[in-house]
């Protein structure tokens, strides 16, 4: 696995400066006064839209961007007769036409070098968006279909052809059609290798990134933020990609672009999901410091969503149980769980993908690790037994096809808190069948990381469990 040091991303956004700062200051007046018009407060509006009163006077001062969608909720409960929703746009054309500033090195792909060439893959793509997490970048949230296969390979081999990347001012605009297929394959992708089909994976989606950023550099600003979008979304796509390969000096190269551009386009679900990543790169690396960084990040990118809330509680969670702080790591388990029992359609509006079995899952297996890591490092059976209870739950969660690559990870978690818990055998009768019932191709980096650490803790205490999971690893 490779090893890198890494450190607190500066990429995630301020607030809008420069004329988009001033459009959205015009955005927060006439909120001000449609708000006073109908005679509430800042947290009484809030409370309508599921926002803290902060926020909404932060929105007022022109200091925070609002979603078209979020507007469009206000203008209706303010009955502002479409006057905020068209102040929205207007802010967001003013703010895309800075784009035109961009450095070239903004625009630079992840890794140096030329698109890679790699060979026609055709996984299944879904039929329509928002599928494993990803947001058609024009539509959003409302959902579209996805063009049929045939129709989806040629509009993907269109816009990556070696002219459109020659001469990007003269290709055809993004359409609706390319911007569905765009990102059903990457979808599709993603599904390939959370099964075990990894191989190209990572260097298509990189040749798909090479050309969104060709057009970036010259698209008109009606476009510029859908493909802002779809470069963030490949980005974190690779760096996926790459971790799951432990390439991790490459992964954090792609993190940090997807960090930038998920912020250009608005992109909060793209941001935290990618600045926990970068969390977990930090403490595969041995940094708690910047694993805490990352996530403290989070909160800051999306400061009142409950389910944004969760994810950065257990990426603090995780990394305070990396420096042995059990205080804080109970601490920030039992506020990731309260975020949960908050989670309502505020959030799903921002994550369409979201349910509340699918963070109840995320969030019980970063439990179960930082509680496995305490157990681990203190020898203490009785945070092992904790451990395991939040594993078998995160299981319980996850359908019996659901995620694969995700399963075996638990299955060796729990494996591992039994061990912490003193009792190997049953770590080796638990784990034995699922190792045998592996796909030949390699396991992802972090169950080998995370079956390495079970191995050396088992070789302290039990010698032959720890040979007979290593063979088992090995065949």
């Amino acid at each position: 696995m490779e090893r890198n040091r890494v450190a607190p991303s500066a990429a995630v956004p301020a607030p809008p400066t420069g004329q988009g700062r001033g459009a959205w200051r015009e955005f927060g007046a006439r909120l001000r006064h449609w708000r006073r018009r109908a005679g509430l407060t800042q947290a009484q509006l809030g409370a309508g839209i599921g926002y803290d009163h902060t926020a909404v006077s932060k929105i007022e001062h022109g200091a925070r961007r609002v979603t078209p969608r979020v507007a469009d909720r206000i203008d209706g409960l303010l009955g502002a007769g479409g006057e905020l929703s068209a102040a929205c746009l207007r802010a967001e054309s003013a703010e895309l036409c800075t784009l035109d500033s961009f450095s070239p090195a903004l625009l630079r792909p992840p890794l140096p070098g030329t698109a890679p060439a790699v060979p026609a893959l055709t996984p299944s793509a879904p039929t329509r968006l928002p599928d494993y997490g990803l947001l058609c970048p024009l539509h959003g949230a409302a959902g579209c279909d996805v063009p049929p296969p045939a129709e989806l390979a040629a509009l993907h081999a269109e816009f990556c052809a070696p002219s459109a990347l020659a001469d990007p001012a003269a290709a055809p605009p993004l359409d609706t059609a390319t911007a569905h297929a765009l990102t059903g394959l990457l979808a599709a992708y993603l599904r390939s290798g959370e099964t075990g089909g990894r191989p190209g994976l990572a260097a298509a989606v990189e040749r798909t990134l090479h050309a969104v950023l060709a057009r970036l550099a010259a698209a008109p600003a009606a476009q510029r933020r859908p493909l802002a979008r779809l470069a963030a979304e490949h980005a974190h796509a690779a760096g996926a990609l790459r971790m799951q390969d432990g390439r991790n000096a490459t992964a954090m190269a792609c993190y940090d672009r997807a960090l930038t551009w998920a912020g250009l386009a608005g992109d909060q679900a793209t941001q935290v999901g990618t600045l926990s990543d970068m969390s977990i790169l930090a403490r595969l690396d041995g940094d708690p410091e910047a694993a805490l960084g990352y996530a403290r990040e989070i909160d800051r990118v999306a400061p009142d969503r409950h389910w944004a809330g969760a994810m950065g509680s257990v990426s603090l969670a995780r990394a305070h149980a990396l420096t042995g702080d059990i205080r804080a790591t109970v601490r920030q388990i039992g506020l990731a769980r309260a975020h949960l029992d908050h989670i309502g359609a505020d959030d799903e509006i921002d994550v369409p993908w979201l349910s509340i079995a699918s963070m109840r899952m995320r969030v019980e297996s970063a439990a179960a690790a930082a509680l496995r890591d305490l157990a681990a490092a203190g020898d203490d059976p009785r945070l092992a037994r904790r451990a395991l209870s939040a594993t078998e739950t995160a299981l319980g969660l996850l359908g019996p096809t659901q995620l694969p690559s995700s399963r075996l990870l638990f299955i060796v978690r729990a494996a591992d808190c039994h061990a912490c818990a003193h009792d190997p055998r049953a770590a080796v009768d638990l784990l034995g069948p699922a190792l045998e019932a592996a796909p030949a191709a390699a396991l992802p980096a972090l169950v080998e990381y995370e079956l390495r650490g079970l191995i050396d803790r088992l070789a302290v205490r039990e010698p032959r469990a720890a040979h007979r999971l290593a063979e088992l690893v090995r065949s």
